[in-house]
C-alpha cells in the first residue's frame, strides 16, 4: 500500500504555455527517481510524472515487498522444522492478514523515506497520469482532472513493465493473480496454480508452499529456469520436490476455468497428454510487457521495437533528440540494480559524458530459498561461445559455516580462464549465494585473479569464506575440443 500525497488542486493549461523544465522523467521507477534526485540536488528544475507509485514498482509491488513475504515464508519453516534445533512445540498458524500488514508498514515507511528525499532535494513529484502531447511536452492529468503542460529541456521515459497475461482460453475471465495481487492476499491459498516458472512463479510457489499451500507448478518449457545450466535446474527442480511443490515441465495450458479465490480448473498438455488440475487460486508469472501503449510516444518521435519496448541506442537516447529512456520500458535487463546503473549512464551523458551500456556485468540472484544466484558466463554460455575454462566446482557441504547453519543444499562454482587466471563467471545455489556472489563480482570488477581469493585470509566461519575451499579444489578442463576447432 502507497502513501498518499496530497496534490494541490491546478488550473487547467491546456491552450496556455507548457511550464518550463530541466528534466521531465515519465514514470517514477527507481532508475528515475535517483536521477532526479540526482539532478535536483544540482539545482536544475525537475519533475516526475507518476501515476501511482512512490518509487515506482520495486519498493511498492515488486522487489522489497516480495522479500518480505519470502522471508516471513523462511521463518515459517524454520518454525516448521524447529525440533532439527531443540526446539518443540504444539503447532502453529499462519495468519496471512499480519504477514501482509508487516509488509505495508515496510512499504509506508518507505514511502515517507522517498518523499522526505523529493522535498530534501527540490525534485517535484507530480502524482499523476502522464502522456507525450508533442516533442518533450508531456500533459500530466492530476487525480482531481485538471491539468498541467511541462515541457523538459531533456525528457526521460521511465513507465516500467507489467505482468504478461498470455491469451490462453478462459485465463482472463478467470482473474487471475499477478504478483501485485499474490502479495495481498489476506488468506493462505488452500492450492496455488502457478503458471510460468521463472523468477516470480519459483519464488512466490515456494513461500506460499511454506505459508502452507498446496502448490502445482506449471512450466512450458523442459526445465526450471531452462536458460540456465543443468545443475542449477536440476538443483531447484529437487528443491522443490522436496518440499512438496507439483511440478510440471514441458506443459502448456491450453484453457482455465473458473475464478482465481474461488475454484479454478486448468487443462494442460503435458507430452502429448491433457492433464485436468484443480486448485483455489492461479497466479500467473509468464513474462512482462512494456508500458509504452497510450502515452503518446507517437507525438514525440519515439520509436518502439517490434515487442513494443522503447527503441534505444547503447547511451539509452532514443529516436527523439533529447529523449532518453531507462529501466525496463527501455528492453534493460529487468532488474533494479540494472535500472539504477541506467541512471548513471543517463546521468553522465547528460552532463556531456559517454557513458554505453554495453560490456556491462549483469549479477542476478533468484530469492528462492537457497538461493541462485550468478555473475558474468554459465558454462552453457561458454560452450555457446567456444570459450575453454576450467570449472571449480564445490559442494556446500564443503563450506563449513553453512554446516553451522544445517544448509548444506546447492554448490558453488566458477569458471577460470583456461590459459590464465581471470575469473569469467561466478554461479552459487546456496544459502547466501547473492551475499556470495557480490565478493566474487568485486574481484571481478578489480581484474584480480581467482588466486586472490583462494590466498585471501578470509573470517572464520563465514559463507564468503567458502571462496577459498572452492579455488583451492582441483580444477576440471572445459570446451577445449570447440575452442580448438575455432582456432
Amino acid at each position: 500500500m502507497s502513501t498518499q500525497v496530497d496534490v494541490a488542486p491546478a488550473l487547467s493549461r491546456k491552450g496556455t504555455e507548457p511550464e518550463e523544465y530541466d528534466l521531465v522523467i515519465l514514470g517514477d521507477g527507481t532508475g528515475s527517481t535517483l536521477t532526479a534526485w540526482t539532478f535536483a540536488g544540482q539545482r536544475q528544475r525537475v519533475a516526475v510524472i507518476e501515476r501511482k507509485y512512490i518509487g515506482g514498482s520495486c519498493p511498492n509491488i515488486a522487489c522489497l515487498p516480495s522479500k518480505n513475504i519470502i522471508h516471513s515464508a523462511k521463518v515459517a519453516a524454520y518454525v516448521r522444522g524447529s525440533a532439527e534445533f531443540g526446539i518443540t512445540g504444539e503447532g502453529f498458524s499462519i495468519d496471512m492478514s499480519v504477514v501482509r500488514g508487516r509488509k505495508r508498514s515496510m512499504v509506508q515507511g518507505l514511502n515517507e523515506m522517498y518523499m522526505d528525499i523529493y522535498k530534501k532535494t527540490g525534485a517535484e513529484f507530480i502524482l499523476a497520469d502522464g502522456r507525450f502531447i508533442g516533442p518533450k511536452t508531456v500533459e500530466a492529468t492530476l487525480p482531481d482532472g485538471s491539468v498541467r503542460r511541462l515541457r523538459g529541456a531533456n525528457v526521460i521515459v521511465s513507465t516500467g513493465t507489467r505482468a504478461a497475461i498470455d491469451p490462453i482460453p478462459g485465463l482472463a475471465e478467470a482473474q487471475p493473480l499477478t504478483h501485485v495481487e499474490a502479495l495481498e492476499l489476506g488468506e493462505v491459498p488452500e492450492h496455488l496454480l502457478v503458471i510460468g516458472g521463472g523468477y516470480i512463479g519459483l519464488e512466490l510457489a515456494q513461500a506460499m508452499r511454506r505459508f502452507g499451500s498446496k502448490v502445482s507448478l506449471i512450466e512450458r518449457n523442459e526445465r526450471l529456469v531452462f536458460r540456465e545450466d543443468e545443475d542449477v535446474s536440476e538443483g531447484l527442480r529437487g528443491l522443490f520436490l522436496d518440499e512438496g511443490i507439483e511440478i510440471f515441465l514441458n506443459a502448456e495450458t491450453k484453457r482455465v476455468s473458473g475464478k482465481s479465490g474461488e475454484s479454478v480448473r486448468i487443462v494442460i498438455e503435458q507430452n502429448g497428454v491433457e492433464k485436468r488440475l484443480e486448485g483455489s487460486h492461479v497466479l500467473v508469472a509468464t513474462g512482462r510487457k512494456p508500458n509504452t501503449e497510450g502515452i503518446g510516444l507517437e507525438l514525440a518521435g519515439v520509436e518502439v521495437t517490434e515487442r513494443g519496448y522503447v527503441k534505444v541506442n547503447e547511451r539509452l537516447q532514443t529516436t527523439a533528440p533529447g529523449v532518453w529512456a531507462i529501466g525496463e520500458v527501455a528492453g534493460s535487463p529487468q532488474f533494479t540494480h540494472i535500472s539504477i546503473d541506467d541512471s548513471r549512464v543517463v546521468r553522465d551523458n547528460l552532463n556531456g559524458g559517454n557513458h554505453v551500456t554495453t560490456g556491462r556485468q549483469v549479477p542476478f540472484c533468484l530469492f528462492t530459498d537457497p538461493e541462485f544466484a550468478r555473475v558474468g558466463l554459465s558454462e552453457k554460455e561458454a560452450v555457446a561461445q567456444g570459450i575453454a575454462y576450467r570449472l571449480f566446482k564445490n559442494p556446500m557441504e564443503a563450506v563449513l559455516r553453512a554446516r553451522t547453519l544445517g544448509e548444506t543444499r546447492g554448490f558453488l562454482k566458477a569458471l577460470v580462464e583456461s590459459d590464465s587466471d581471470r575469473i569469467l563467471g561466478f554461479t552459487a545455489f546456496a544459502v547466501g549465494a547473492g551475499e556470495t556472489m557480490s565478493s566474487v563480482q568485486i574481484a571481478m570488477i578489480a581484474g584480480l585473479p581467482y588466486t586472490a581469493l583462494r590466498d585471501a585470509v578470509l573470517t572464520h566461519p563465514t559463507l564468503a569464506e567458502g571462496l577459498s575451499p572452492l579455488f583451492s579444489s582441483e580444477p576440471s578442463m572445459q570446451n577445449q575440443r570447440t575452442r580448438a576447432a575455432k582456432q
